[in-house]
């Protein structure tokens, strides 16, 4: 068996700064990426955890730890008295980064909703960790990688707003990101950054990009048309349109 992967990897060069990102379908007829890094290459399932592995028999350690959270529940009562270790926290903090890659590579290739499914599943981990962690230090950890995450969620929602032809929809997703991620910084112990947020910048710049070429909304519409009529003392074109600004208000 060939293990020297040189001429493979001189075939897909790495570029620095360059994310360089495929799909393709595996020997087990199921779709992989590969992501090219500076010393090699990273390949990941496309669903499921990134590395194809079943902890314990669950689709993740996530999944595991949320099924001992709700048995725990079950058998007490509430969710007093459950805790995650040192160790428990340390997977679900590795295997976050697995879907962090992951989602990455599915934005770049245009996999909207894998980035929406992946970054809303490291959210649910954050939340559980944030809760449950044993270690006080953990929550603070976490803080520093939620603004990308919601970033890149954002960015998911407005994508497939666009796909839809939703451009309002866009809106109200970056708007909706842009108030989690704001929220975020208000709730922390360092408030004054929120200004200094690269995710809250790139989040505003595209709205400023969008909101020009929304679609003007109808009683706007007829309200300018019939400004416009009014100043060129055109009363008929001008009655016309009150009756239609009429029939909007009934």
């Amino acid at each position: 068996m060939p293990y020297d992967l040189t001429n493979f990897l001189l075939k897909w060069d790495y570029q620095p700064g360059e994310l360089r990102v495929r799909k393709f379908k595996g020997r087990d007829g199921r779709i992989k990426i590969q992501l090219r890094v500076d010393l090699g290459v990273l390949q990941l399932e496309i669903t499921g955890r990134p590395d194809g592995k079943h902890p314990m028999g669950h689709e993740s350690w996530l999944h595991f730890y949320q099924a001992r959270l709700g048995e725990h529940t079950a058998e007490t009562g509430s969710a007093e008295g459950f805790a995650l270790q040192s160790d428990d926290c340390q997977r679900l903090q590795q295997e976050a980064i697995q879907y962090y890659h992951r989602y990455i590579c599915l934005f770049q290739l245009g996999d909207h909703e894998g980035v929406l499914r992946d970054t809303e599943r490291n959210l649910e981990a954050f939340a559980l960790l944030e809760r449950f962690a044993d270690a006080p230090e953990v929550p603070s950890a976490l803080s520093v990688f939620k603004p990308q995450v919601l970033l890149m969620r954002t960015r998911a929602r407005g994508a497939l707003a666009l796909e839809a032809d939703d451009p309002r929809g866009a809106v109200q997703a970056i708007e909706d990101g842009v108030e989690a991620i704001r929220s975020l910084f208000r709730n922390s112990e360092k408030p004054d950054q929120v200004d200094e947020s690269s995710e809250v910048r790139m989040l505003e710049s595209w709205l400023q990009e969008l909101r020009p070429h929304l679609p003007i909304p109808a009683r706007e519409r007829l309200q300018s048309e019939l400004n416009q009529a009014i100043a060129r003392e055109d009363y008929e074109k001008a009655a016309e349109l009150r009756d239609a600004l009429r029939k909007l208000e009934e």
